[in-house]
């Protein structure tokens, strides 16, 4: 049913995004990224390995190094094949594991920058045969509009009720200093007991109902924060600090810049999303590139595909992962108002995300030049940052000479959440030496 291929997978959006591009004259990557260094970073698949594992008795003869600050690499350098491998068969930290998903991955990491731009260049090798591009798809059941599809960790997934259909994403993480033991502990910082996913996951209900992530900030679930923002020692999701004190967190730039590649919601239209975690994972200020592209009171589309631009005003179940098919829909290059009158037919498939380069804004549009191309298997993003965004509130001012904390993350081959694989933390030196070293170009 779901179609496969080894061509790169764009939709018919890319001839007028190149010209958007061309007009714009956003940015001057490397011509030639052969000159540059390449990194080979191995990330490996976490479990369940939240930092409250990290800091527990379970974790052998290493939780007092984690309690004392010690860096993760000073215990498990080299281990990452061996971690990863372990994990994703079901041992300890993984209570549903997902049949034949590999325990590790190779990411190559090329690192360039002038006066103006930070250049990345990632490449990694995709566990599927065709691109990962399909996200939050809604199906025609001859009745009504249902969502269709999800992630394999989802049980109706698991028991091949429904096709796994997910986006890929590539996350990047960036510390200049201010988060204490980021530089040691990386990502498992952000990670905690009652997110989605892990031990203890806190009910809709009971996230709702709290007053600052269910009342303030109108979430349901828990996702990443960093200890400090959480008044005890246990760093427990309900125990967030005040409001005052949390804003001057921010205002002191003790919170991670977290910016992600997605392969459906952002990669049509040449973006990625600028995000950050402090008392949660939120957005930068502004305007994405995604929203959504269903009325959730009618649970009918907003928009359908331009027959006249892409041939059909949707596409069908055999479509999906077909290069040739359009896999999301652009407000303002090929969709058009949904018409509830068009002739439906059971399993027309119309994405349920709308995307829009036009529409995004303000901080949360600072990644304007990010492209993804999948060929023979392999995913190639060139990421363009500017080093100074002009939004220190939200983002990293990056300069030459500088030396700053990353860490990567991929969700491949369908999944989300904790199904990721995840990188140690290391340094990026621009212009500086750094595990990863970023070469001068004019």
């Amino acid at each position: 049913m779901i179609a496969s291929t080894s061509k790169p997978a764009h939709g018919v959006a890319i001839a007028a995004l190149a010209a958007t591009f061309s007009t714009t004259a956003l940015s001057a990557p490397p011509a030639d990224w052969s000159q540059i260094p390449v990194q080979t970073i191995k990330l490996f698949y976490p479990g369940q390995s939240s930092y409250d594992w990290l800091k527990s008795p379970a974790h052998k003869r290493a939780d007092g190094k984690v309690k004392a600050g010690d860096s993760c690499i000073s215990c498990h350098e080299g281990e990452e094949a061996e971690i990863g491998a372990k994990l994703v068969k079901g041992d300890r930290l993984e209570p549903a594991p997902i049949a034949g998903k590999q325990g590790v991955m190779d990411l190559q990491v090329q690192a360039a920058h002038d006066a103006t731009n930070l250049y990345l260049r990632f490449q990694w090798k995709t566990q599927m045969d065709r691109a990962g591009q399909m996200h939050d798809y809604m199906m025609y059941d001859g009745e009504k509009w249902v969502f269709f599809g999800d992630a394999r960790s989802e049980e109706k997934v698991r028991s091949g009720a429904e096709p796994p259909l997910y986006e890929d994403r590539l996350a990047l993480m960036i510390d200049d200093g201010k988060v204490p033991l980021f530089k040691n502990q990386g990502c498992w910082l952000t990670c905690h007991n009652g997110m989605r996913d892990m031990p203890g996951e806190v009910g809709k209900e009971q996230v709702q109902a709290h007053a600052l992530i269910g009342k303030t900030l109108k979430e349901s679930d828990v996702r990443k924060y960093l200890p400090g923002t959480r008044s005890d020692d246990a760093a427990s999701w309900d125990k967030t600090r005040s409001a005052e004190d949390i804003a001057r967190l921010k205002a002191a730039g003790e919170f991670l810049e977290l910016m992600q590649w997605r392969a459906h919601r952002s990669n049509p239209v040449g973006m990625a999303d600028d995000g950050y975690v402090l008392e949660y994972r939120l957005s930068d200020e502004g305007k994405n590139p995604f929203s959504w592209n269903v009325d959730r009171k009618t649970m009918t589309p907003k928009f359908m595909f331009d027959a006249r631009k892409v041939g059909a005003k949707a596409i069908t179940l055999q479509d999906i992962g077909n290069a040739s098919k359009p896999h999301a829909i652009i407000r303002e290059e090929n969709a058009v108002a949904y018409d509830a009158a068009a002739g439906w037919k059971k399993g027309d498939v119309l994405p349920g995300r709308l995307l829009s380069r036009a529409d995004a804004s303000g901080s949360a549009a600072d990644n304007a030049d990010v492209k993804g191309s999948w060929k023979d298997g392999m995913w190639t993003v060139v990421w363009t940052r500017k080093l100074d965004t002009g939004h220190p509130a939200d983002d990293k001012a990056l300069k030459p000479g500088s030396v700053v904390s990353v860490g990567f993350a991929v969700h491949d081959d369908n999944v989300t959440t904790r199904f990721h694989h995840v990188s140690f933390p290391m340094t990026l030196g621009i212009g500086a030496k750094g595990a990863i070293s970023s070469t001068a170009v004019k």
